[in-house]
């Protein structure tokens, strides 16, 4: 199982969120936002939404961004048939775009993919939103649709995709590695998943920073996070420190493998 976060896409051209200085959350300040992750609440969202379609036009996956070769290394995977689902925080769409079967991804926040009207609950065309989006033209669109409308991305407060809870127990009984790429781990019930599946199983965490550690989960009972000292009970997880292209270019170096489009 891979686990990919906002660290993963930072070469596509996507900022993160979290990131001193160049994260988004750091570079919100312009809207006017009372603290940085009120732009994904909902009741703030009904009250403005300017500052979230603001930042939609950032974030919407288009000619600009990319698959990076960490995106490259889960369909590789994919190919040699080794991935058993990749769960992603990122709501750029770019595992897919990468080539990694729709099925086999899970987008835990959503992403840009499809849109909903927030006041009826009904879905509305993503294609005209984001034509409506880029052109000005939102509140005349939400007028048409019955009420406010954004992409189906998750806001802070709303129930996960009932996919991502179904597929937790079959695809984590069946994994033998869990690969951690690019993500801070802060946000629940995602961070959570490190703990699932075999006590034994290995783990590894590819990212700039440590975290996960003394992690208090909320998936399982008496799960702790990642313990990278050698004073762990099962010797299991492994701290590879580094931007996410790069180490998994090492990684497959030394498997001997090479990524998908790479001369």
């Amino acid at each position: 199982v891979v686990m990919l976060g906002a660290g993963a896409s930072v070469a596509a051209g996507l900022p993160d969120f979290r990131t001193p200085g160049t994260g988004l959350y750091d570079n919100l300040q312009e809207y006017g936002l009372p603290y940085p992750e009120a732009v994904f609440e909902l009741d703030f969202f009904r009250q403005n939404p300017e500052p979230f379609y603001e930042l939609a036009k950032a974030l919407w996956p288009g000619p600009h961004s990319k698959p990076t070769k960490a995106h490259k290394f889960v369909k590789l995977l994919s190919d040699k048939g080794q991935l058993v689902r990749c769960y992603t925080q990122n709501i750029d769409s770019l595992e897919v775009a990468a080539g990694v079967p729709a099925d086999k991804v899970v987008a835990a926040h959503g992403n840009f993919d499809t849109a909903s009207c927030v006041a009826t609950g009904e879905k509305v065309d993503a294609a005209a939103l984001r034509e409506a989006l880029f052109a000005g033209e939102m509140a005349s669109f939400n007028e048409r649709s019955g009420g406010l409308c954004k992409s189906d991305i998750v806001f802070f407060g709303e129930a996960l995709p009932a996919r991502f809870f179904n597929l937790l127990a079959p695809d984590f009984g069946e994994a033998e590695l869990l690969l951690v790429v690019g993500t801070s781990l802060e946000v629940h019930p995602f961070a959570s998943l490190i703990d699932l599946g075999r006590p034994t199983m290995p783990r590894a965490l590819i990212n700039r920073e440590r975290v996960g550690e003394a992690l208090a989960t909320r998936l399982t009972a008496g799960g702790s996070g990642f313990n990278f000292t050698d004073a762990a009970v099962v010797p299991r997880d492994v701290f590879l420190p580094g931007d996410a292209d790069a180490t998994v270019e090492r990684l497959v170096a030394a498997a001997g493998w090479e990524l998908p489009g790479s001369v």
